[in-house]
């Protein structure tokens, strides 16, 4: 999982910038997106950290060799990093929602390593990975990714005392929602039969719902009312669509740049009613100019 304060750079470039600087405070804009980044990097830092940690290399080498490295293989996505940023919005700290986040980053390494396995029918547009293991040893490791990261979050009960069992289980659920046949498995398989048509669907059920699963699982664990949790877990599905749309199976599409303005919007709307410390570093991850005043 590639981290660091150059690659959430890279990342964040790709967001749409349409406020307008003045001049005079120019300079404290540059100052509030190195914050914003900083904020991001360490989050990013702190789950690779985490996930190292959670799965050495170890016996029996043939399962924890091929796991570890789909985990680190896939592409970064800020689904995990939405999911801390959001318990630390509602309150929480940094590590009560530390193994939700690795557990969001383990969903989509698993499927992402299942997307690509490297067989011949696969459409000749997706990219190029490089596979170190046998097709059946791919798709079984990303098989056992799944339930290793809700083993990861019912260990976490044990290891710290802030932990709500209420509070775990409601995110297991949430994040078998996530995977199950009607979420990200719909995604993935709608995107074939698609062929390119009804795009938008297609981002909401793989980039949109795997960052609504990050937002609402922090807000869970947070410590959030009912409503801040919708209100996040719409946040979160907005920010992915338009992760989606960026970089994804939107990225060539006409009319990509009027459709991420509208979901940028609407991100930032379910925002307007929360309160924190941290609303203009949640938000930055869709207008990083947000701090500026």
């Amino acid at each position: 999982m590639a981290t660091g304060l150059s690659q959430f750079k890279a990342k964040t470039s790709l967001l749409p910038h349409t406020r307008r600087w003045r001049p005079a405070v120019h300079r404290a804009a540059v100052v509030s997106m190195d914050q914003n980044q900083t904020y991001w990097a360490t989050i990013e830092a702190d789950i690779e950290a985490y996930l190292k940690k959670a799965i050495p290399i170890r016996p029996p080498v043939t399962v924890f060799e091929p796991m570890h490295y789909l985990t680190f293989a896939a592409p970064r996505t800020t689904a995990p990093a939405l999911c801390i940023a959001a318990c630390e919005l509602m309150g929480g700290e940094r590590g009560q929602a530390m193994a939700a986040a690795s557990a969001v980053h383990l969903m989509h390494a698993a499927y992402y390593a299942h997307e690509h396995l490297p067989i011949k029918d696969r459409p000749s547009n997706k990219p190029k990975i490089q596979h170190k293991f046998e097709p059946s040893i791919e798709l079984l490791t990303g098989d056992g990714m799944v339930p290793f990261g809700l083993e990861l979050l019912s260990r976490s009960m044990d290891l710290a005392q802030n932990h709500n069992p209420d509070k775990i289980l409601q995110v297991i659920i949430e994040i078998t929602r996530l995977t199950g046949s009607q979420g990200m498995v719909d995604g993935f398989y709608r995107e074939l039969e698609l062929n390119g048509s009804n795009i938008e669907y297609v981002c909401k059920k793989k980039e949109g719902e795997l960052h609504a699963c990050g937002a609402a699982c922090g807000a869970i664990l947070g410590g959030g009312a009912e409503d801040e949790i919708e209100k996040l877990r719409q946040y979160g599905l907005y920010v992915g669509m338009i992760q989606g749309l960026q970089n994804g199976v939107g990225k060539d599409n006409k009319g990509m740049e009027e459709k991420i303005e509208k979901f940028k919007i609407l991100a930032l709307k379910e925002l307007e009613s929360l309160k924190g410390k941290k609303i203009g570093l949640i938000s930055s991850i869709v207008e990083p100019s947000l701090l500026v005043v």
